[in-house]
């Protein structure tokens, strides 16, 4: 468990890491706007799409073998993105560095569905979920000092070179440390719905960032147009695949459970307005008030020490004020951009991170408020017979909430500063692009107000068959 743990927080940390590095890289690689968007967006979605079938292929093929297969092309796509000479050759490593992340990450929960009983996951899922809350602290701080420091002489490229010995040292312990199970009764592959899901997403997404960059052009509105119909195509495809009995990427009948729905409408939401709005606080921090990485990782501090206090005070509270606290921690965080965004404006060129203490902290707060309670009642209501493809289906929507944020606040901001770096030019984008992610906030409390009113702890669920041998898909951790 050490090793898949480690492996956890490689990925984490590559979320999270990149921001503060990015206006290192268009400096470095003159890279488009569109290009430093699809360096984070193209990253998650990837995950997203293939994150389900990357849990399937552990329980069919072993999830040893899988896991090795994540990490040797996580650490060959990481080499390969620390030696791109342009944008778009670090742009198709971290794609695909995100799909082989989708292969790796899913073994680790999976892991300790076989490895443990019962009584003895806590435990493990508890330093799992510590282990994710250091990532997002040492993400930006990390990636900040690398830059900053110019570790190893190489600039923004340390960022990736890093997770090379890494990666191999996680290879070699993993070959003879970490057992291969497999699940007794494995779901099926549903390639066709992977290949559906994967274009219809990408047709949303692409558009969203390559849009403004080139004028909007036909083909462009062709693409949008063509989204909404390939995602349909592929929910008739599933319908017809849950009825000849197979095994559907997505059992559509999960979404006519109202709990799981708002939940999943609440996480995509939430993790939109706060994958937009890190993006283009960092691109504005450093690109317009030229904030060292350092700084501006140090920047978010109060945002993560925000979060874990919340997550301290909501875990006592989740089991009476579970959906409550879920609308109010949206709400806290709309109210905490909308602070930021004021504070900005106000202090125009002479900002500090310190003027930003009490709004992102406030924002944080409310992201821990938000998460603890969200994902027991969003499954709560979900026949124990499903959990494991409603956890899978659950982190999609977390993921390609992350990548539509980036897309759309990536879109405004850049929309607005009309690839300038002017800092008056970038506070305009800043300002127009911050209310994007209030209103994802805001959307997240209005589908929090759906969510059931009781709660119902996963852990007091009854066994059933498959559990002991890991034939669910794992819960999913916060990104």
């Amino acid at each position: 468990m050490f090793v898949l743990i480690v492996a956890s927080f490689m990925d984490l940390l590559d979320t999270t890491i990149v921001n503060v590095g990015l206006p290192a890289v268009r400096n470095d690689l003159h890279a488009t706007p569109g290009q430093l968007e699809w360096v984070v967006g193209g990253y998650t979605l990837a995950f997203a799409v293939v994150l389900i079938t990357g849990g399937r292929l552990g329980d069919i093929l072993g999830r040893r073998t899988m896991f090795l297969t994540g990490v040797a092309g996580f650490t060959a796509s990481s080499l390969a993105a620390a030696l791109a000479q342009n944008g778009d050759m670090l742009v198709a490593a971290r794609v695909v560095q995100g799909a082989f992340a989708a292969c790796m990450v899913p073994q680790v929960l999976a892991s300790v569905q076989a490895l443990y009983r019962p009584r003895e996951r806590a435990a493990v899922l508890g330093v799992i979920g510590a282990v994710s809350g250091l990532a997002a602290v040492a993400g930006p701080l990390v990636g900040g000092w690398l830059v900053s420091a110019d570790a190893f002489g190489i600039g923004w490229r340390s960022i990736f070179v890093i997770n090379v010995p890494v990666g191999l040292a996680l290879f070699t312990a993993a070959r003879s440390l970490v057992p291969n199970t497999r699940s007794a009764h494995p779901l099926r592959l549903d390639v066709p719905g992977l290949l559906l899901a994967s274009a219809g997403l990408f047709l949303l997404v692409f558009p969203l960032v390559e849009g403004r960059g080139a004028g909007w052009p036909v083909w462009i509105r062709l693409m949008l147009a063509a989204s909404p119909l390939v995602l349909g195509v592929f929910v008739v495809n599933q319908r017809r695949r849950m009825r000849r009995g197979g095994s559907p990427l997505a059992p559509m009948h999960l979404f006519a459970d109202r709990g799981f729905t708002s939940g999943s409408l609440v996480q995509l939401c939430f993790s939109a307005a706060m994958a937009g709005f890190f993006l283009i606080l960092a691109l504005y921090l450093q690109l317009g008030l030229h904030f060292s990485a350092m700084a501006s990782g140090l920047t978010l501090l109060p945002f993560t020490a925000g979060a874990f206090l919340g997550s301290a005070v909501s875990v006592p509270l989740a089991p009476r004020a579970g959906k409550p606290l879920v609308i109010v921690g949206a709400l806290m965080q709309a109210g905490g951009i909308a602070w930021a965004r004021q504070v900005v404006d106000s202090q125009g060129g002479h900002l500090s991170g310190w003027d930003l203490l009490w709004p992102l902290a406030l924002a944080g707060l409310g992201l821990g408020f938000l998460v603890v309670p969200l994902v027991d009642l969003a499954l709560a209501t979900v026949d124990v017979r499903d959990a494991g493809a409603a956890s899978g289906v659950y982190s999609t929507f977390q993921q390609f909430g992350a990548a539509l944020g980036v897309a759309v606040a990536g879109a405004v901001f850049f929309g607005r500063s009309h690839n300038g770096y002017d800092p008056a030019v970038l506070r305009t984008a800043l300002l127009a692009a911050a209310p994007v992610c209030v209103g994802g906030y805001l959307l997240a409390a209005v589908a929090g107000a759906f969510l059931p009113a009781g709660r119902l702890a996963r852990h007091d669920l009854p066994e059933v068959a498959g559990e002991e041998d890991g034939a669910h898909e794992p819960v999913p951790a916060t990104r």
